[in-house]
């Protein structure tokens, strides 16, 4: 049985190298060999155009982050304004603001991913632009922190729910700088995907490399400082005076941020600007809205929607310590409810980061 297995190999193999000549296998070698490796393929030919990608860069898609982020810093200095004169809690603009930052933060790391995700299509221009929305995302976030840090310490729920959240954010923000950075160190050719910065050599150096080598570094150190930051931030258990002044030119400079990113993705993109010319875009689907970016649009409601229940009186949000003297009651009341630091129930005081 062994000997007719191995004259039945034996068989096989012959047959095979008599049909697969040497002419089929120089045909059909470099084929597979460019199809099994990463992005070979698309990289060895540069596309005379590129195509629109209303997804990432749509009319639609671009103004939800711009509106969510414009109007999350409005609320936040709202809100930190009326903290530091000792006035009310503001609890429809805190409702408010915690549902546009939900909701950017969640459309910032979804659409993170979906860059990351087809980097072997993705060219260049829309990578950056992805980039440009996920610094909005970012300018929200942080500033919903500064605004809403005491809400999100009197719930080890939120607050963790925050910090991962942000995590999640500056990993994938630190991952698309870095290819950021290498198209730009490669000066890789604007209409071949960004995965092909791996794959290709580089053209040389443009005019402007050097700002924009350090800008990019300088962005990707941001992220990690901020964060470091920002987790410090949220599970530190005092709040000493000199805060107030943390939280207002930390505002300052997210405002700052969220105008230079907003320039920047009106400069670069179809939908409001013009690309570059290297790039060579077919169509206008960018510029044009469809169920898809309205959508986008759409969801921008859903926040003002719950702030209306609020004013309706069908929902309550936890006062802030402005409110504490009044004659409210609270709906619920726990042994954590008056509190301004609930434990983490799952760690005790080991959940604490910074320890007392």
């Amino acid at each position: 049985m062994l000997q007719s297995h191995c004259s039945l190999s034996y068989y096989l193999r012959a047959l095979t190298q008599n049909l697969l000549n040497e002419s089929i296998y120089n045909q059909l070698f470099p084929v597979l060999t460019q199809t099994m490796a990463f992005g070979s393929a698309n990289c060895s030919i540069v596309p005379e155009t590129t195509s629109t990608d209303a997804g990432v860069a749509g009319v639609g898609t671009l103004l939800s982050f711009i509106i969510t982020n414009f109007v999350s810093l409005f609320l936040s200095a709202i809100i930190i304004l009326l903290g530091l004169r000792k006035t009310t809690s503001a609890p429809i603009c805190r409702k408010l603001l915690s549902g546009f930052s939900d909701t950017q933060i969640l459309q910032g790391i979804g659409i993170q991913c979906v860059a990351l995700a087809k980097i072997e299509t993705l060219i260049p221009y829309h990578f950056f632009i992805v980039w440009l929305l996920s610094m909005l995302s970012t300018a929200t976030n942080l500033a919903t922190l500064l605004a809403l840090v005491n809400d999100f310490k009197r719930d080890w729920v939120l607050r963790w729910m925050r910090q991962l959240f942000m995590a999640t954010n500056m990993g994938l923000q630190c991952v698309s700088g870095i290819f950021i950075l290498q198209s730009v160190m490669k000066n890789l050719e604007p209409r071949l995907p960004i995965a092909c910065v791996w794959e290709v050599e580089g053209r040389g150096a443009t005019s402007n490399a050097a700002l924009s080598i350090a800008g990019t570094i300088a962005v990707i150190a941001g992220n990690v400082v901020v964060f470091i930051a920002g987790t410090w931030y949220l599970h530190m258990r005092k709040n000493p005076r000199w805060l107030k002044s943390v939280q207002v030119i930390g505002l300052v400079m997210l405002i700052a941020m969220g105008i230079g990113a907003t320039i920047r993705v009106v400069m670069e993109s179809q939908a409001f600007g013009s690309p570059p010319e290297a790039v060579r875009l077919v169509g206008t689907g960018e510029k044009d809205f469809g169920y898809g970016q309205l959508l986008a649009l759409l969801f921008l409601i859903l926040p003002v929607i719950s702030a209306l229940e609020i004013v309706r009186g069908e929902l309550r949000v936890t006062p802030n310590k402005a409110d504490d003297d009044g004659d409210e009651k609270r709906l619920v009341d726990t042994e954590y409810s008056q509190q301004d630091y609930q434990p983490n129930p799952l760690f005790g005081s080991r959940g604490n980061l910074l320890g007392k």
